[in-house]
């Protein structure tokens, strides 16, 4: 019972302290601003190895994050290697292809009418297309290796960036495209200097939206077939056999690198947009 009290005293204290910071008149600084999320952060951690010591709960059921966290130290070369072959081999791979396939795609669906009312069909279809169907294939097709999770990945990140470059290249007005003209501009330059440019925030909201894709695709796929290495295969194996803190030990690490990926997307996305804004 003693560590239930305790549980909820801190939670209390942690809901506490996040409201003054909240409220503060520093609380647009950028220290507040990342204490903030951290500290809730700590206190559901804390209150989580409370609550699991408080009520004895079976770690097959919800290990406490005490074992997790030791689970990362003493398992941290194979981690390690989980995360080069799903992450830096499968999804970033599988992000590229996806990504630079879909920017062709749309300048050039952008070119033609026909193109851009028979592709954009096409992406909606493939983009409804359910992992769990496609990956068998992709395995069947490329092997077990990290080349058909790549193509699982460039398959889902494929349409959110097709669909919201086709709408970046379409956001100039048409004053602005007369003007461009008026100065002789081609299609091209027009298009390099002016609809690009234009389009960028509507293309890193399809680039941030696949950064969580990729790595859902990536891990996904390995419960389908993958050599004996890999996040998605240590998930499922470690879950067969009970091992529950080292599944929460790939999920944490999962969180990490999909929080990594997305938040450096969102620093190139401020360097290149800065002019714009939603930036200001």
């Amino acid at each position: 019972m003693i560590w239930v009290l305790v549980a909820i005293v801190i939670w209390a204290l942690g809901w506490w302290i996040n409201i003054r910071l909240s409220n503060s008149a520093r609380s647009d600084e950028t220290l507040v601003r990342v204490a903030i999320p951290v500290i809730f952060g700590l206190t559901v951690v804390i209150v989580w190895e409370m609550l699991v010591h408080g009520f004895d709960v079976n770690p097959v059921i919800l290990p406490a994050p005490s074992s997790i966290i030791e689970r990362l130290g003493t398992e941290g070369p194979r981690l390690w290697a989980d995360f080069k072959q799903t992450i830096l081999k499968g999804a970033v791979s599988g992000y590229v292809i996806g990504g630079g396939a879909a920017l062709a795609v749309a300048v050039l669906a952008d070119r033609s009418d026909f193109l851009t009312r028979g592709i954009l069909p096409v992406g909606s279809f493939m983009a409804a297309l359910p992992i769990v169907g496609t990956a068998p294939i992709f395995v069947k097709w490329l092997g077990s290796d990290w080349e058909s999770k790549a193509a699982v990945v460039a398959v889902m990140v494929f349409f959110p960036i097709l669909v919201n470059t086709v709408a970046g290249l379409r956001d100039t007005s048409s004053m602005q495209r007369d003007l461009m003209r008026t100065y002789g501009a081609g299609y091209w330059p027009t298009l390099f200097k002016l609809r690009l440019p234009a389009a960028m925030p509507f293309m890193f909201n399809g680039l941030k939206i696949a950064t969580t894709l990729a790595l859902i695709g990536a891990i996904v796929a390995e419960f389908f077939g993958s050599p004996t290495v890999g996040m998605g295969f240590r998930i499922s194996t470690s879950f067969g056999q009970l091992a529950l803190d080292m599944v929460w030990a790939e999920i944490v690490v999962a969180a990490i690198a999909g929080s990594a990926f997305y938040g450096a997307m969102t620093l190139i996305e401020k360097r290149v947009t800065f002019w714009h804004p939603s930036q200001r």
